[in-house]
């Protein structure tokens, strides 16, 4: 009798020991470094303004849920909601309208825009369902020549620059706080012995970037009651700075008020813990194996 107790208590508990000897592909936690999960991020998505995704531009886990949260918020929200992305530079906007429309053929967009190689597996996606649900998408980066410039000469090198090309950066000049964690670091981890497409620019030209990401956001209806999910390397937006910094500068211009959500993926061995050094980079950490599989690089 007692060894028939013992089998059925361990019959019982054999879906749990089964799923707790699982491997997970990721673990959520939030900004206080509790444990979450998917539908907490969505709750909050569902409520903000602006939501920033940051990502590991490699990772399929991310683009999974980048995919996943997006036709989650579209069942919620509609043509409110409005896509926007790092990977997609400004100049590029045309072409990309026009395929957005059904005016062009996929393979024309394709050969003819500027697209990361990994383009096909993790971005491809998330365009084509803008295109078949009939909802904006932002390419939001600044043309990769602009930040090169930047790079090289310092934001001095944009006076050469014509007035539409102008159209496709931040309005000059930017706010640069190079005391800013995220700009300090960059410049820092270049070092005296830089390579040599690398400059003590580095910040400046990170800086540009994510200036223009944010003024870009903030053009795509931010104010007019879109829902606005844009996708970013997380370095982006980490600790609240970068692209989110340059777009609080612009909220506080005005006399509104917008939500801002930012989410973050990292890769660590152990994903049952998290770091309060990488609980506080973003309101949801998304940690990740870091043996997983990665996508084409770009």
């Amino acid at each position: 009798m007692k060894n028939y107790k013992i089998f059925f208590l361990l019959f019982l508990l054999f879906p749990f020991l089964a799923m707790n000897s699982d491997k997970s592909a990721y673990r959520i936690y939030n900004g206080k470094g509790h444990k979450a999960d998917y539908e907490d991020i969505l709750k909050a998505a569902k409520n903000a303004d602006i939501i920033f995704f940051g990502e590991l531009h490699n990772n399929p886990v991310c683009h999974w849920l980048e995919l996943e949260l997006t036709q989650d918020l579209y069942a919620e929200k509609g043509n409110k909601l409005v896509l926007a992305a790092e990977m997609l530079e400004a100049d590029n906007q045309l072409i990309l309208n026009e395929y957005l429309s059904k005016m062009i053929r996929k393979k024309d967009f394709e050969s003819e825009a500027k697209l990361w190689p990994n383009y096909q597996t993790d971005y491809a996606p998330l365009v084509d369902f803008a295109r078949e649900k009939g909802i904006k998408f932002t390419a939001t980066s600044i043309p990769r020549r602009f930040a090169a410039l930047v790079n090289l000469k310092g934001f001095e090198g944009l006076d050469s620059i014509n007035a539409m090309e102008r159209g496709l950066i931040a309005t000059l000049p930017i706010k640069y706080i190079d005391t800013l964690e995220c700009y300090k670091f960059i410049v820092k981890s270049v070092g005296d012995e830089m390579p040599a497409h690398l400059s003590k620019n580095l910040g400046k030209a990170q800086a540009i970037k994510d200036a223009t990401m944010a003024q870009n956001i903030m053009k795509s209806g931010a104010f007019n009651g879109q829902c606005i999910l844009h996708f970013n390397g997380a370095y982006h937006s980490d600790f609240h700075q970068g692209i989110v910094w340059y777009v609080h500068q612009a909220i506080r211009k005005t006399n509104m008020e917008l939500k801002i959500l930012t989410i973050s993926c990292q890769e660590q061995e152990n994903i049952d813990t998290i770091s309060k050094h990488d609980a506080d980079k973003a309101d949801f950490v998304i940690i990740i194996p870091s043996n997983m599989t990665q996508t084409k690089k770009n």
